[in-house]
């Protein structure tokens, strides 16, 4: 990844001087992986959050009444263990989702460069960049949708529960260690509906992830030019680096949200809403979504999730620009 251009800089710009193909390849997901992983842990009952929220814009009565409420009524029911359910499936994604998506960007600007003839001494265009990002994304979407589709599935998996059996806590806690774990979920899923069904809701994370990508890396690479313009020649400082993936952070969230509440609705309704699972397209779900609740309903969790991505991606630039820095 050439993340943070400089011409005055020529290792950031000649990939030869990341050693060769598989050393940067090695790099870019070792380095992607580590800021997936540390970020995770931090954003994870925030996710969660969004992902119920999400979840309960087709109920007659919602269960939550925002964000606070849905931390604060998991956090009194389930506990500490209750704001990470599903933490496995989505530390995995993070790994593979940053690591595919570091990866694949730096490799594309490569491809774009050869493409034009562009010399490694000369800076690619915010578009271009941007370009290479959608790109990423397009390519992590079909690596990401499987995982996520397992993680939704265990953060909605309280929500079935009766009320009543969760107001004696020896009956909650057993039932809590009965409920199946990621591979029993994917065992299920590949059971009822083969191995197509582990991308069900492909189109909302294609949508999310290629348009996200680009306003993520583009919005990211945006601001550190804007705070280098009086000095292009320098390298960014750590805090810098964490500023412009804040607004990143931002960036991807607003962008493309509506495809990922869709996403969601998808892949949780064989728990909620029994009966429609794999019955409709993303079309279709969007425009039930909207019927409800308009654009109120489609942006749903949308607060809780930029609150939680802008230090979660200043965190993962971060790291990522820290260890590119030290590492090469």
């Amino acid at each position: 990844m050439e993340a943070s251009p400089d011409a005055l800089n020529p290792d950031i710009h000649d990939p030869s001087r990341r050693g060769s193909p598989a050393v940067r390849a090695a790099k870019d997901i070792s380095f992607g992986s580590a800021a997936g992983i540390v970020s995770k842990f931090f954003e994870h009952p925030f996710d969660l959050t969004k992902v119920r929220l999400q979840a309960q814009v087709l109920d007659a009565t919602a269960r939550f009444h925002g964000p606070l409420d849905c931390l604060v009524q998991t956090f009194k029911k389930e506990g500490v263990r209750g704001l990470y359910r599903g933490l496995p499936a989505p530390v995995v994604g993070a790994m593979a989702e940053n690591a595919t998506l570091f990866l694949a960007y730096g490799e594309l600007q490569n491809a774009i460069r050869q493409a034009g003839n562009i010399p490694v001494t000369q800076a690619l265009s915010l578009p271009q960049l941007t370009l290479a990002a959608a790109g990423a994304g397009t390519i992590t979407s079909f690596v990401l949708t499987p995982i996520e589709l397992v993680k939704c599935k265990m953060q909605v998996q309280m929500l079935i529960t009766p009320q009543a059996s969760l107001s004696a806590v020896p009956t909650a806690t057993a039932f809590i260690q009965d409920l199946p774990g990621p591979f029993s979920i994917l065992r299920d899923v590949i059971r009822t509906a083969g191995v197509r069904g582990l991308w069900l809701g492909q189109v909302g994370t294609l949508i999310r992830e290629t348009g996200g990508a680009g306003a993520w890396f583009g919005t990211k690479e945006f601001v550190c030019k804007l705070m280098r313009r009086d000095a292009p020649g320098r390298q960014l400082r750590p805090w810098e680096s964490a500023l412009s993936g804040a607004c990143a952070g931002a960036a991807y969230n607003l962008a493309f949200f509506p495809a990922d509440t869709v996403k969601s609705t998808m892949q949780t309704e064989a728990e909620l809403r029994p009966g429609t699972s794999g019955q409709r397209s993303f079309s279709a779900v969007a425009r039930e979504l909207y019927r409800a609740q308009g654009m109120r309903g489609l942006y749903a969790g949308c607060g809780i999730t930029v609150a939680r991505s802008v230090p979660s991606s200043a965190l993962i630039f971060w790291i990522y620009d820290g260890l590119r820095m030290r590492f090469g």
